[in-house]
Order: structure tokens, then C-alpha cells, then sequence
């Protein structure tokens, strides 16, 4: 059984106004995610997210043909996914966690790291980085590194895991009081590499110019 904990309980302080409810072609940008999830075949999805925003972007009163549910996040992102994990199903085998901010991604791509996570147990949508890199000091002046971005990898959500590794890896990061970014820097601290899977533009929503350009890539689609 595959299923999905897509994690939605940030404040959107960077972005000025609460991103996840802000409209993406005429849907608020966290029902486009779930719609993503559904139709990728998820069997059941977890929403993390404060109760006011489940009803203000309308997932309260929403219909689909597969259970979504909700439940309350935590003081640090790896404290909502573990909220998120504990409430999926029994017999959950696969389970993808997903940023409710990356509304851009497709079924077609998460079914791609979905078959990658099957051959490998872990498996991960990311971008190769093509940018110029450089490291600056505390006055944002540039420093005379070259920093290579060879084999260097954007990560991005969903992030596939054979279920019983993920927990095993939450496990771990609990018992050694760590915290982490990711369930690929969880899983990591078992000694378990993650494939990546590079899917197209999969964008996170972090500032307002952000929705602009997703906007513009939605339409695009649309428009193939």
C-alpha cells in the first residue's frame, strides 16, 4: 500500500501571507498537492496542518475517492512528519512525504520516485545544481572559494521510503536528539543512500515571486 503524509503546518513567514492557501490556477496551492497525491493512486493521504488552514483552503468540506486526513504538526518539521506517520493505515508499505508548498509536482513524477524507491527502499525528487556557487562572509561580500557543484543535488519533495526504514530512521534521529531537514538526512544517519530522481520543475513556494512563476508554469502545461 502506498500512501502520502504531506506536510503543510509552516507559518509562511517568509512568504507574507499564508502560501498555502494562496491560489494556483483557481486552487489553493496545498489542494493542488493532494490532488497530485491522489491521482498518483495514494491510498491514503495525511495532511499536517493547523485545523484554520484545513478549512480555509477547503479541505474540510472536499470530496476525493481516497481517505485525506488531517492531524496537528510540531514544533520542528521532523515532529510533523512523525505525527503524519503515525496515523497512516495498517499495511502501509511505501509512504511519500511531500511538501504541501511544491504544488507543481505531478502524478507522473511521483509515480517515477515511487519506482525508484521500489528497487532501492529510498528515493528522493532533486535537481542537479547548475548555479555558480560561491560562499560569502557575514556582510554577504564573496570569498575567493571555488566551491565545485559537481555531483551536487537540489533536494526537493516527495521523498519515497519503504516505511518500516523511515521509522527505524526517525528512530534514530529521536534517540540521538538530532534534528534534521529531510527523511533523506534521517535515513542517513542509518547509513542508507537515497536515489535521486530528477522530475522537472517541482518548485517550492517560498516568496511571492515564487507563485508567479508557478503560475506561469501551470498554464504552460495546460496550454501542451
Amino acid at each position: 500500500m502506498f500512501c502520502a503524509v504531506i506536510v503543510a503546518a509552516g507559518s509562511s513567514r517568509r512568504a507574507g501571507f499564508d502560501k498555502l492557501a494562496a491560489p494556483l490556477a483557481g486552487e489553493p496551492v496545498l489542494c493542488r498537492s493532494v490532488q497530485a497525491f491522489v491521482e498518483a493512486g495514494c491510498s491514503t493521504i495525511v495532511v499536517v496542518c493547523p485545523e484554520e488552514r484545513w478549512q480555509t483552503v477547503g479541505l474540510a468540506d472536499a470530496t476525493y475517492p481516497v481517505p485525506v486526513l488531517r492531524v496537528d504538526g510540531g514544533a520542528e518539521r521532523q515532529d510533523s512528519v512523525a505525527a503524519g506517520l503515525a496515523a497512516l493505515p495498517e499495511g502501509t508499505r511505501w509512504v511519500a512525504v511531500h511538501d504541501g508548498a511544491r504544488p507543481l509536482i505531478t502524478p507522473q513524477g511521483i509515480r517515477a520516485c515511487l519506482q525508484a524507491a521500489a528497487q532501492t527502499g529510498a528515493a528522493a525528487c532533486a535537481h542537479p545544481v547548475v548555479d555558480t556557487l560561491k560562499r560569502a562572509d557575514a556582510d554577504a561580500c564573496s570569498l575567493p572559494e571555488k566551491v565545485s557543484r559537481d555531483c551536487l543535488w537540489g533536494m526537493e519533495t516527495p521523498q519515497i521510503f519503504d516505511l518500516s526504514l523511515l521509522q527505524k530512521a526517525y528512530a534514530a534521529v529521536a534517540e540521538q536528539g538530532l534534528v534534521v531537514t529531510d527523511e533523506v538526512s534521517a535515513v542517513e544517519v542509518l547509513g542508507v543512500p537515497t536515489r535521486l530522481v530528477q522530475v522537472g520543475p517541482n518548485l517550492k513556494i517560498t516568496l511571492p515571486g515564487d507563485l508567479e512563476l508557478a503560475e506561469l508554469i501551470w498554464q504552460h502545461r495546460k496550454a501542451r
